[in-house]
């Protein structure tokens, strides 16, 4: 099977929302790009009480300050795209109330005709959840309800839940999707891998070399066996942070990141790896909605041209 491509929206704000995100979904579309993805960022604090990915001495990105709402950015896209998935990479899931994320996952699937791929994961910044007014220490449990939850409002009515943050009684809740609506969880500890296989459709980790992501296909494998699920039906996206450059680039360098002739070695070793689709964010590297399409343009091309 190919490797499938997925690009990120413009979301940050060097970008104009009202034109930009439909401008770049709509061309994806038309390129060829199997999926547009959104990634969620609450806020910026002043004083952060995390470093950013708790790496110790990383100061928070600048593009934090404004990040758009990644439900909104995707309502965008849906409305003037056709054919492309509508991913998030991810949602902080726990950020949310249970029950309203499920609505509005599932209306935004029933809109863009059964197109959402749901994926979450846990977050990091305790400045986040205080603004949410959520338990850090209890976000864990509360992503396993919110799994539940979806479970339940997708499915047939009537329905109902009875959780630490969501109750209902049976009541009938739509529109329901038009679909099964996949979902992915981010993470890469072995609690997470083992939520993942028990309740997932896939993995969906960030910036991680092509050997990391075999090691963790193998002992995902390992767990999918425990479980008694087959490994091949959990899919692996990765989400990249391309920078497409000139020159090739020398010494240690991220994934995806050099000259297109690298770019697609990465991609073609992702594909060795197992990876099943690579999302391509090149929002933060490009100063135009313009910029952003050729460049997705060109890697598109490029990866057609190896045959991946």
């Amino acid at each position: 099977m190919a490797l499938q491509l997925g690009l990120g929206l413009p979301q940050t704000g060097t970008y104009d929302l009202a034109t930009d995100v439909p401008a770049v979904a709509r061309a994806a579309d038309e390129m060829g790009y199997d999926s547009v993805w959104v990634l969620e960022r609450i806020m910026r604090p002043e004083e952060p009480v995390d470093d950013m990915y708790l790496i110790p001495g990383q100061p928070w990105a600048d593009y934090f300050r404004s990040v758009a709402d990644p439900l909104v950015t995707l309502s965008l896209a849906a409305s003037v795209t056709e054919r492309v998935k509508l991913g998030s990479a991810v949602l902080v899931g726990p950020l949310h109330q249970p029950f309203l994320l499920a609505r509005a996952l599932g209306t935004l699937d029933a809109a863009s005709g059964g197109r959402i791929v749901a994926g979450l994961g846990t977050g990091w910044s305790r400045d986040e959840y205080a603004a949410a007014g959520v338990d850090y220490d209890s976000r864990g449990a509360a992503l396993d309800e919110l799994l539940d939850v979806c479970a339940a409002v997708w499915g047939p009515d009537p329905v109902s839940y009875e959780g630490r943050r969501t109750r209902f009684t049976p009541s009938a809740v739509g529109p329901k999707p038009a679909g099964r609506i996949p979902v992915l969880l981010a993470g890469s500890t072995d609690r997470a891998l083992r939520r993942l296989v028990r309740r997932a459709d896939g993995w969906l980790p960030s910036m991680v070399t092509n050997e990391q992501v075999a090691a963790a296909r193998a002992r995902i494998a390992e767990l999918a066996r425990e479980e008694g699920r087959d490994p091949a039906e959990l899919t692996t996206t990765v989400r990249a942070s391309v920078k497409l450059t000139d020159r090739p680039l020398d010494g240690d360098r991220r994934p995806c990141q050099g000259s297109l002739e690298q770019i697609v070695d990465d991609l073609r070793g992702a594909a060795r790896a197992g990876v099943d689709e690579v999302l391509l964010d090149n929002q933060l590297t490009c100063g135009s909605a313009q910029e952003l399409i050729e460049s997705a343009k060109q890697l598109r091309e490029a990866v057609s041209q190896a045959g991946l």
